[in-house]
């Protein structure tokens, strides 16, 4: 049927002929592609590798190239293309459309005090991204990278894959929010790279002074902290975190495996022992996570608003000093003593002659 109607041409001896019946030319085209499924099933045959979604791409791309030529040669010599030529070819998929985006961790935003974060240099960013024509930012993960093995600030040697990094934590906004004052925060620091450890020494302080007023205070915001802490979802994942940087915070240990048989295992008497003794701890690394999701909740709406899509991210593995290992043991492959049995790597290529070792824990398929 396709063929057929892309051979036809009006008569050159009567150009008004092909202007009257141009419009039956494509009706009859149209009706013939919403009528003839065996057109379809045969366009479909021509694309056995293709899936479900680059077949019906493809089936629309044809379309519009076969109604085309039909108007083509259906309109005379000179003649204007008729007024509703642009509302006969299908719709495009939204899905399929060609996008462009930037890979930027927030980190490596212009911060005042040695790293970016979740304060004004990221809504910029995203009115950037929106001026520039760009609609996704892919952010990479935003866990707290591990402090004790040399991770440097990485955020794929995370201690938790559900938390979030309270570096990351906008000093500026927590004033805007009166959890800090002006004059409590310290001077600026310009400097090309990061210095994990110079950042920590200033912001976690600041953090926690933030938090505890948080916890302190009354109002909307301390309502805010206690939906989130009696949230399902939230408690699924921030139990085990705080008990486990608690654990971390009171003993001096490499890794949880090296922690007391009754905390490396997890004894209901054990978990009650540190949360007594740690409990203003465990408020204060709760309220920080509040803090960090309510900054990240504002940077996502905002890039919603403007037609931004994010794309989050998170380690292919997670870390062996994490709450994610230390509270799911079963899952992973470990020894009887808790040790890894497999780690994670890549053999040698191109980039690596002797591969790489990742040293991330494998899970159980």
């Amino acid at each position: 049927m396709a063929l057929s109607l892309l051979s036809y041409s009006p008569p050159s001896s009567s150009s008004s002929y092909a202007s009257s019946n141009q419009f039956l030319l494509v009706n009859r085209f149209r009706n013939s592609f919403s009528n003839n499924s065996n057109l379809c099933n045969s366009t479909i045959s021509y694309f056995p590798r293709l899936g479900m979604r680059g077949m019906r791409s493809e089936i629309m791309r044809r379309r519009s190239i076969e109604i085309s030529a039909v108007v083509a040669e259906a309109v005379g010599v000179g003649e204007d293309l008729p007024e509703d030529y642009g509302e006969r070819f299908p719709k495009k998929d939204p899905s399929s459309r060609k996008r462009a985006g930037v890979l930027l961790h927030p980190s490596s935003l212009p911060g005042p005090y040695g790293i970016g974060d979740l304060g004004k240099e990221a809504f910029r960013f995203l009115d950037w991204l929106h001026e520039s024509g760009c609609s996704v930012w892919q952010v990479l993960p935003l866990v707290p990278p591990g402090r004790k093995s040399n991770e440097d600030g990485s955020p794929y040697s995370g201690q938790d894959a559900n938390c979030g990094n309270t570096l990351l934590i906008s000093l500026e906004e927590l004033v805007v929010d009166g959890l800090l004052m002006n004059e409590e925060l310290p001077e600026g620091m310009d400097t090309e790279y990061v210095k994990f450890a110079t950042v920590a020494d200033i912001k976690d302080p600041l953090v926690a002074k933030a938090a505890e007023r948080l916890i302190q205070s009354r109002g909307e915001l301390r309502k805010q902290l206690e939906d989130f802490r009696r949230d399902p979802e939230v408690l699924d994942w921030l139990e085990d975190a705080a008990y486990f940087a608690a654990i971390d915070n009171s003993l001096n240990a490499f890794s949880w495996n090296e922690w007391p048989d009754p905390f490396k295992n997890r004894h209901l008497s054990a978990l009650e022992t540190i949360y007594q003794s740690q409990k203003d701890f465990i408020d204060i690394f709760i309220a920080q996570q509040f803090l960090f999701q309510r900054q990240w909740q504002k940077v996502r709406n905002y890039a919603k608003m403007k037609g931004i899509k994010i794309m989050g991210d998170m380690p292919i593995y997670v870390g062996y000093h994490s709450a994610d290992v230390w509270a799911n043991k079963r899952i992973f492959l470990l020894d009887k003593s808790g040790f890894p049995t497999l780690v994670s790597g890549v053999p040698p290529d191109a980039f690596s002659e002797t591969g790489q070792l990742w040293d991330r824990l494998l899970q159980y398929n």
